[in-house]
């Protein structure tokens, strides 16, 4: 199920967020946190483009139905919703989550049900005629996670040792 991925409060994390705030160096405290988000820019990305290619494939119909009762498109909708925080207080760190209050009221739970495979709701707006759509369970939050994590985490090492070098 989709959960937030987050790297926070490691020593090297919190021990470089205590010489920072000691040298008082807003440039390089700005400098880390912008660093640190474009660290986890590729896995936003990743995931808001594994989203967006989840196949739902109908039951099938023999006659087309009308238009859809929504003018919101439901990949793009939960795609504009993984969002990125970087902190920099006592348990820095970045955090690469779904943003729930970005979903309308009858998405908020949509990502974790197409995670697990089966999407059951409403013919065309109709609540008394529904369908059920089954996706293959792709794992399209913990696939992607598991997969772009690495990179996040040897990329955020890589951040702190050139702001570690800094420091000296």
């Amino acid at each position: 199920m989709p959960s937030s991925v987050q790297i926070l409060g490691t020593g090297q994390l919190l021990e470089l967020s205590r010489r920072l705030r000691t040298a008082g160096g807003p440039r390089l405290r700005q400098n880390l946190a912008r660093r640190v988000r474009r660290a986890a820019e590729p896995l936003q990305r990743d995931l808001q483009q594994a989203i967006r290619t989840v196949q739902l494939p109908g039951p099938g119909r023999t006659v087309r139905g009308g238009p859809s009762p929504t003018s919101r498109p439901l990949r793009a909708t939960l795609a504009g919703a993984v969002r990125i925080s970087v902190r920099q207080s006592s348990s820095p760190g970045a955090r690469v989550w779904l943003d729930k209050s970005r979903l309308p009221a009858d998405l908020r739970n949509m990502p974790w049900v197409i995670e697990q495979g089966r999407v059951r709701h409403p013919v065309f707006g109709n609540r008394r005629r529904w369908a059920t759509q089954w996706a293959r369970p792709t794992g399209w939050w913990s696939n992607t996670v598991r997969n772009g994590t690495p990179r996040m985490r040897a990329e955020i090492e890589r951040v702190l040792g050139d702001v570690r070098r800094d420091l000296q």
